[in-house]
């Protein structure tokens, strides 16, 4: 057993203000309003779309889930789609910021715990975003190492492979209520942190979890 416990994140959404929508709506938004497709509807079905394409079987890199899927929603609603507007979403993807206090929160943490990621990701695109953090993680497991995504049981299995610590030594911290969330209530971790950084509603069927609004709560709730 080792003697530091750990506290591991969920990075995209967590740590990192990692959102396509955001991205895809000017890539798209003068092809949507040409023919009347609603915006929300069109990022809606994305969403779906995307959750669909990450609990696939078998594991696919998530480049391509992201490739496919929006050129599958822009099929669905007779947009013509263009392989720069792939190149331009990755791109800004790439260049996704870390929430503002997430570097600081992250250092304090280091004090007391080792701190590790889990990530619906790809090892060559998770670099760009560890550099924005800029805050040193004992461990990063990506889909792409676990050739599974989260919220799938075999993604987490191999956090639990990497890290030193025994289940009742993690602390699991995450703003993916269905990605994270919900899986891990079955999975024996110590402690669930649910950063719910956009006031929607949980469940009280997944209790026990703690709920904070951004990772600037995050140290004192686990006692720094």
């Amino acid at each position: 057993m080792n003697a530091r416990q750990v506290v591991t994140f969920d990075c995209y959404r967590t740590l990192v203000d990692f959102d396509l929508n955001r991205e895809t709506l000017p890539i798209v938004r003068d092809r949507l309003d040409e023919i009347g497709v609603g915006h929300d509807v069109f990022l809606d079905d994305l969403r779906v779309m995307r959750f669909q394409g990450v609990v696939q079987r078998p594991y696919r890199r998530y480049r391509d889930i992201v490739r496919d899927t929006l050129e599958h929603c822009m099929l669905l609603h007779g947009v013509e789609f263009r392989d720069e507007d792939y190149d331009r979403l990755i791109a800004a993807a790439e260049g996704f910021p870390a929430f503002p206090e997430v570097p600081d929160a992250l250092r304090r943490l280091k004090e007391r715990y080792d701190i590790a990621i889990l990530t619906n990701s790809d090892d060559d695109l998770i670099p760009y975003h560890l550099d924005a953090i800029g805050v040193p993680f004992d461990h990063v497991v990506t889909a792409e190492q676990a050739r599974a995504y989260k919220p799938r049981r075999e993604a987490f299995e191999k956090l639990f492979e990497v890290l030193p610590q025994t289940r009742d030594q993690i602390t699991h911290v995450a703003q993916g209520w269905e990605y994270d969330i919900m899986p891990t209530k079955a999975l024996g971790i110590h402690r669930r942190v649910w950063v719910n950084r956009y006031g929607v509603k949980g469940s009280d069927h997944y209790h026990p979890y703690d709920e904070i609004r951004d990772l600037s709560e995050l140290p004192a709730l686990l006692g720094l």
